[in-house]
């Protein structure tokens, strides 16, 4: 019997020095691994300075280069192809999570999920069906897989803010109003942010609102996400 895949990666523990009062796994894209965003932690920790910061390698290699990891196949980008993706590595995040949590002395009130691209889609998927509802969730440039499922599955309706480039040209910016519309249906909390001009990545200001906006999350200040 093979053994369970468990997830790993760069983490940065809390800027302040202290014990972690809150919990942000970060979530790469396609063809990348968990240094690509851990890279994001010195800023995410000016403002979150008691955050322990968590960016795990997905579990799988990439089929469509020869470096980098992949959290689901993107070679069929069917829908059914890309729900079957995300729903097989979905509890392979979620008991991450949890031990992540636990290790911390932390629960879902003190979790983040940031996502970007492919991670964001994994993170839609794993947060509206926790038990609990995290505090926030951040997707950069990604999509919500088979919204026609969230109705009957949906059991947690966390904060969320949602940021795409208008010139990405990878995941088409369709996608950002399409979630939203989707996410409100079923009662998500979500704000939305087109980015003028900016392709397929995380920009300056992108990340200065998602900052302000998981500090309001977390009850630390009110959020400007605008």
């Amino acid at each position: 019997m093979s053994s369970p895949v468990t997830l790993d990666g760069p983490s940065a523990a809390p800027a302040s020095g202290g014990p972690p009062r809150q919990l942000i796994i970060l979530l790469h894209g396609v063809g990348a691994d968990g240094e690509d965003l851990i890279g994001l932690a010195p800023y995410i920790a000016e403002g979150l300075p008691d955050a322990l910061i968590l960016s795990p390698d997905a579990p799988f290699p990439c089929d469509m280069a020869p470096m980098g990891r992949q959290w689901f196949s993107l070679l069929d980008r069917s829908g059914a192809a890309l729900s079957a993706g995300v729903r097989a590595v979905a509890p392979i995040l979620e008991t991450y999570i949890d031990r992540r949590l636990a290790e911390a002395g932390l629960d879902d009130s003190a979790l983040a999920l940031v996502g970007f691209s492919q991670g964001t889609m994994l993170a839609l998927e794993v947060a509206l069906r926790r038990p609990k509802p995290c505090a926030g969730l951040v997707g950069f440039s990604g999509a919500l897989i088979e919204p026609e499922r969230l109705p009957a599955e949906i059991r947690a309706k966390p904060r969320t803010l949602l940021v795409h480039g208008d010139a990405d040209e990878v995941v088409n910016p369709a996608c950002l109003p399409a979630a939203e519309a989707a996410l409100a249906t079923v009662g998500v909390p979500v704000l939305t942010k087109m980015r003028a001009g900016l392709g397929h990545s995380i920009d300056g200001p992108g990340l200065a609102m998602a900052i302000a906006f998981l500090r309001h999350c977390f009850g630390l200040e009110s959020g400007e996400t605008s």
